[in-house]
């Protein structure tokens, strides 16, 4: 009843395959499936068919662990290589954030494009 509830109230195709994966994964003792199974719809629907709900997930996520990433860098406990090692990662991690930005834009203005030629 509660996935006939998500569909009716119009939840994202997306969030309904994921509160499915965390059942099963609840259900089988699979610990990890859930997210195995969120990271396949990112991969496929997000980055490759660009669907911009897993795109904006991704883009969500990213943006938490620069956070998680750059208060580390504020460690001083950390040697000079580490720092070095850490500031790589906080300019990948933009870098990142940037290019899921630009490709979120891209599909958002693809489905406007394609709302307008069905009308």
């Amino acid at each position: 009843m509660e996935i006939v509830r998500m569909i009716h109230s119009g939840e994202s195709p997306f969030d309904i395959i994921y509160h499915v994966a965390k059942r099963l994964e609840n259900i089988s003792g699979e610990p990890g499936y859930a997210k195995y199974v969120e990271e396949q719809i990112r991969a496929v629907y997000g980055l490759a068919l660009e669907h911009v709900k897993p795109m904006k997930d991704e883009l969500h996520e990213v943006e938490e662990r620069l956070k998680r990433i750059e208060k580390s860098y504020e460690n001083p406990a950390f040697t000079e290589e580490e720092h070095i090692r850490i500031g790589f990662a906080i300019n990948r991690h933009k870098k990142n954030i940037e290019r899921l930005k630009v490709m979120i834009q891209k599909a958002e203005a693809d489905h406007a494009d394609m709302t307008i030629v069905k009308n």
